[in-house]
């Protein structure tokens, strides 16, 4: 597949400048290196109705809180309940954070007239799988279990995410069906890694050249999995997982260049195949990334207004 004229334009500019890949900073600049990329051509920050930093307990107070930010629609009474939408943000498990996705969870909160939470689950390499695991998990059952607090109606709710943040989301639908818990109305999987170890064509198509290179997903993948058992859990590649049935409806954004696009089909095609409601869109000559970036791509500001619809008519009944 062709890069649309804007990516490659956007490429051209990163490697005509030299600007070190991921795998060449260590992780501190390449914390500092993402949230500048999403800085820069993210749109402007959309006015909503209110944003509140939530902290959330870990089962042990030792252990400390995981922070999160809730967002209230722009048109949203006070006292209104909401549904309530999880996102969790992109980076491969060890880059990005609740400042550098501000804007799109206005953008998600608005689209869809819910609630958006925003988690800051930890991250690698100071804390490895299955870290980022466990917050998203506990992030959905204690905000689930104190939504009086949070003013969102537990009933209603989606789990969202991109690149890594859509393999968490992923990952906590398929333990919230195996602990029998409660079922999200959607999943919203933007790019998300489904296959660690896979060797599927767009892994090699789009090697080199496409933004997120063979070398920065090692780089991701060995900070985030120490261990070498960890590499075949399904939590971490939920394409292994035993099972695919019962699972909540599933929307998939995917990028036409990107080297993790056949790994998200496969898995839209694993909850199709197990009886699941999917609907996948492919933005053709889209990078990996690409959806946080509104101000460069106009495709971006129609793939999140297409989220936006996809979590309103999952969430909000008809009065």
């Amino acid at each position: 597949m062709a890069l649309d004229p804007q990516a490659k334009a956007l490429l051209d500019m990163v490697y005509r400048v030299g600007a070190p890949r991921f795998h060449e900073l260590d992780v501190h600049q390449a914390r500092h290196s993402f949230e500048k990329l999403q800085f820069a051509l993210r749109p402007e920050a959309p006015a909503v109705a209110s944003v509140t930093d939530v902290p959330i307990p870990r089962l042990h107070a030792r252990d400390g809180a995981i922070m999160a930010r809730l967002y209230r629609p722009l048109h949203a009474r006070p006292d209104a309940v909401l549904p309530l939408v999880f996102y969790f943000h992109g980076g491969g498990w060890c880059v990005g954070n609740i400042p550098s996705y501000d804007v799109l969870c206005r953008e998600l909160a608005n689209h869809s007239e819910c609630a958006v939470l925003s988690v800051d689950y930890r991250l690698a390499p100071e804390h490895p799988f299955p870290g980022a695991v466990e917050d998203a998990h506990r992030a959905v059952s204690w905000s689930l279990a104190n939504g009086g607090v949070l003013g969102i109606d537990p009933a209603r709710f989606a789990l969202a995410g991109d690149s890594a943040g859509g393999t968490l989301s992923a990952v906590t639908a398929l333990q919230l069906r195996n602990e029998s818990g409660p079922r999200a109305a959607l999943q919203l999987l933007i790019y998300p890694c489904t296959d660690i170890l896979s060797q599927r064509p767009s892994r090699r198509t789009y090697a080199n050249g496409y933004f997120l290179d063979t070398e920065s997903l090692a780089w991701f993948f060995e900070k985030y999995l120490p261990s070498d058992s960890d590499w075949s859990d399904w939590r971490a590649s939920p394409l292994l997982a035993p099972r695919f049935d019962d699972l909540p409806p599933a929307t998939f954004i995917a990028a036409g260049c990107d080297p993790l696009t056949d790994d998200v089909r496969a898995y839209a095609d694993a909850l199709r195949e197990a009886g699941g409601v999917v609907r996948f869109h492919e933005f053709e000559g889209m990078v990996h990334g690409f959806f946080t970036l509104g101000k460069f791509f106009p495709q971006a500001r129609e793939a999140v207004e297409l989220a936006g619809k996809a979590l309103a008519e999952a969430l909000l009944i008809p009065v």
